[in-house]
């Protein structure tokens, strides 16, 4: 795994508020594996024995609008929030409702999806880097032509659009590619396969050549088998990195406990990158820092995990202890049993933060 890179140094400041800090999470669309994953892992940090004593945790959902989540962080700031820690629906929309927060002294502090507003912080991965790296590798496997699905994630997300932009820098070099459909599936596999259904209605795998998901390789590769296609002639997939795909993604061969259907290993051709949810948890870590006098930049920009089948090493108990020591990225089915579970929940800066966390929200101490 790669290690955190920081733009900028760490300084210690004079001024520190009172605690316990009442910090919020904003969330703006949180139907999701991953949104599910960092709520779960921003509520155990929250828990954990370095957190608790110091911060209260408020967490309120706009869902996919930005003027019922401008509204909220204004009332938010309005209550008395030190701190707010958010998921942005848009790169610019919530920016009024992030500047005033910011007027009443708040810490704003956005994690995966970028936010404009100069006063806020982020954590976030290159998103562009994330779309060109993928397009790239499928264009690969594609050997350069053939007809190509895309399918994105939350329509106006900053990351959304940022790996789209990304991806067709690389597109737009191949005029031997054919974009024959793009579908939009909220980073959901069951989303995926609903709109996936509507596309295959018209059209067949044949059709296909290869698949850009930003979510949902392991969906796709599961409608294959059930529409009989052979794993040696399953189309090329590069995706994010829900265990699922992870599982697929191993030699067709190799003995994984508690497999079954599509879910088990298939020397599937992929490439797994992550935007990984461990981002809602640091993003809480930084705004106490802040909050306790640090004084970080305002953009850090977390490595995207990246893997190829060569890469895939099975955790045995998911302790952070465990993914520090051998660099394990995914679970066997008896261990995780939803496959569009994400497996990137492992930084180096939280060792409160471990299977159970992403799980259940329980710290690790």
């Amino acid at each position: 795994m790669a290690t955190l890179v920081v733009l900028g140094g760490v300084t210690i400041d004079a001024f520190s508020k009172d605690k316990p800090y009442k910090v919020y999470l904003s969330l703006s669309y949180a139907g999701n594996d991953w949104q599910t994953e960092a709520e779960n892992m921003i509520r155990a940090l929250a828990a954990s024995s370095t957190m608790r004593d110091k911060i209260t945790l408020e967490v309120q959902v706009a869902g996919p609008d930005a003027q019922k989540q401008s509204q909220q962080i204004n009332a938010m700031a309005q209550a008395g929030a030190d701190a707010i820690v958010m998921y942005g629906v848009s790169e610019t929309l919530l920016n009024g409702a992030i500047k005033n927060a910011c007027d009443r002294g708040v810490t704003v502090i956005a994690y995966d999806s970028f936010v404009s507003a100069p006063c806020a912080y982020n954590i976030t991965t290159d998103a562009q880097e994330f779309g060109r790296i993928s397009a790239e590798w499928v264009v690969k496997q594609m050997n350069g032509k053939g007809n190509l699905l895309m399918v994105n994630g939350v329509p106006g997300a900053s990351s959304d659009q940022a790996r789209i932009k990304g991806a067709m820098s690389v597109f737009s070099k191949h005029p031997d590619i054919k974009i024959v459909g793009t579908i939009a599936d909220m980073w959901s596999e069951s989303v995926l396969r609903s709109e996936l259904s509507k596309f295959l209605a018209v059209h067949s795998w044949d059709d296909i050549d290869g698949l850009w998901i930003q979510v949902g390789c392991y969906t796709a590769a599961a409608m294959q088998d059930e529409a009989g296609v052979p794993d040696a002639k399953k189309k090329p997939c590069a995706g994010e990195a829900p265990n699922g795909h992870r599982i697929q993604m191993l030699p067709a061969d190799q003995k994984v406990e508690g497999t079954q259907g599509a879910y088990r290993p298939m020397g599937y051709p992929s490439i797994s990158l992550a935007s990984p949810p461990f981002e809602g948890p640091l993003a809480l870590k930084y705004a106490v820092d802040i909050l306790e006098g640090k004084k970080l930049p305002k953009l850090t920009i977390v490595p995207i995990p990246t893997f190829t089948s060569e890469h895939i090493k099975l955790c045995k108990t998911g302790s952070w202890q465990e993914m520090h020591d051998t660099g394990c990225n995914a679970f066997d089915p008896t261990i995780i049993s939803n496959p569009g579970w994400f497996s990137d929940i492992y930084s180096p800066e939280l060792p409160e933060i471990g299977l159970e966390a992403a799980l259940h929200g329980k710290p690790e101490k």
